[in-house]
């Protein structure tokens, strides 16, 4: 094995399998304008030699005129590689886009989500028919197992964050209604505003925040594994084996969470109603119950239903619009929560003024 150094010249022969090193100074090859590596009658050689020998080429100055001649096509070829300078972004000298262009850019945008959102809701459309039809291909077991996640293990901090709502509103009321010595309706307040609205919107975020972002890092994991593109090779729609057992767990279950949230509110304005503003028990659940009424439950109920609705198409089409990488997955899981909550107030506006026409 040797490593000759021959004018510009440095011709490598021998078994480059043991260590070897170039009989000159970096400095010197720095100074080189043009430089070429040549065999001289290589016996053999491996990736370790490759590297050898990268250490001492990749210090050489970016003029430098680098040639390789007669060296193995695979030697060759990983040098090269290895070698090679990544290119330089070139800055366009376009000229930038004037307000209109941005503004229809934008819209353009807008309305291309808009499209592939409403796409998406009439393939779920789809997919309940073909489960009505008996056609519709996923497994009960999934559908169980979303079923546990965003019902029973969802119960604790739903109860909790409700009961602190319900504390916090009855507070802020009877501040106000004390002024009039009039603090017993504080529980009309509270129960009204719980069962009918707020109750709903709480479970809605809580829901938001825990299961669909849930089902977009679950599903957009499977996107980047390529699981999803195997599914579609199969020819296994995703919409019905990943989208509806999570739309039809997270429908059945948010009723019951909001009826659990009402309840739990009204139960923390009763703890501050009776320990900090004194109310008997009896009068607070007397005014409870004289304020409650069906209409406002089943307005509330409704709410539940249209925010389980929107939590669980967010979440299944930003997972399967997930790009290939971890920052694409943490993306649509952001977007599944943001949207859910926007949709959320939008749906609710639709529905308190559809409430007011009907007079409900």
């Amino acid at each position: 094995m040797s490593v000759d150094i021959d004018g510009q010249d440095i011709v490598l022969s021998g078994d480059l399998t043991k260590k070897f090193s170039i009989p000159i100074a970096i400095e010197s090859l720095r100074k080189r304008k043009y430089l070429i590596v040549k065999n001289g009658g290589i016996s053999n050689w491996n990736q370790e030699s490759v590297v050898t020998l990268y250490s001492w080429l990749s210090q050489l100055s970016a003029s430098t005129n680098l040639q390789m001649k007669g060296l193995p096509d695979e030697m060759s070829c990983l040098l090269r590689l290895a070698l090679e300078k990544p290119q330089k972004n070139i800055q366009s000298n376009l000229p930038k886009e004037g307000l209109l262009e941005r503004w229809g850019t934008k819209g353009i945008v807008l309305a291309h989500s808009i499209k592939l959102g409403v796409g998406f809701f009439v393939k779920m459309i789809g997919a309940w028919e073909q489960q009505i039809t008996g056609k519709s291909v996923y497994r009960k077991k999934d559908f169980w197992l979303s079923l546990e996640d965003c019902g029973p293990k969802a119960v604790m901090i739903v109860s909790l964050i409700s009961f602190m709502v319900g504390l916090i509103l009855a507070f802020v009321g009877a501040l106000q209604l004390k002024t009039f010595g009039a603090q017993v309706y504080v529980a009309s307040l509270v129960t009204i505003g719980m069962v009918r609205i707020m109750g709903a919107v709480m479970t809605g975020i809580i829901m938001a925040g825990r299961t669909g972002s849930s089902y977009a890092a679950t599903i957009g994991t499977m996107q980047v594994n390529e699981e999803l593109d195997a599914l579609r090779t199969m020819g296994i729609s995703r919409v019905d084996f990943l989208g509806l057992p999570r739309t039809n767990a997270l429908l059945l279950s948010m009723p019951i969470l909001v009826l659990i949230s009402d309840f739990m509110g009204i139960l923390g304005g009763c703890f501050v109603c009776v320990f900090l503003w004194e109310i008997p028990l009896s009068e607070y659940v007397r005014y409870c119950t004289m304020s409650f009424s069906l209409a406002n439950f089943l307005v509330g109920i409704f709410h539940g239903l249209v925010f389980g609705l929107v939590i669980a198409l967010c979440g299944c089409y930003f997972g399967m619009t997930c790009g290939r990488n971890a920052e694409s997955v943490g993306k649509a899981t952001t977007n599944a929560v943001v949207y859910s909550i926007v949709w959320m107030i939008v749906m609710t506006g639709i529905i308190t003024l559809i409430c007011e026409g009907l007079g409900i």
